[in-house]
């Protein structure tokens, strides 16, 4: 099963997140299909706490992708179409 969820990265006490669309199988942080975006929670001034790719993310979800709780609530407070960097 596929599923979308977070992949940490960054240092020590600063961590960074990628949204990746994994098998359910893989490990936190190994291997996965298609990263969808990121999530900084520890973005200061004008960098970007979240960029996410809304559009690859339904079609995900469409194809029976299940979201993890963390990724729902940050899809669900993302702004409209951000472009994944």
């Amino acid at each position: 099963m596929v599923k979308i969820r977070l992949a940490r990265g960054g240092a020590k006490k600063r961590p960074f997140y990628h949204v990746v669309a994994t098998e359910s199988r893989s490990s936190r942080d190994g291997r996965f299909i298609e990263r969808l975006g990121y999530y900084n929670p520890s973005a200061r001034g004008g960098e970007q706490k979240l960029v996410l790719d809304t559009a690859r993310v339904d079609y995900w979800t469409q194809n029976g992708a299940q979201v993890s709780e963390r990724v729902a609530y940050l899809v669900k407070t993302a702004p409209a179409a951000t472009p994944a960097a």
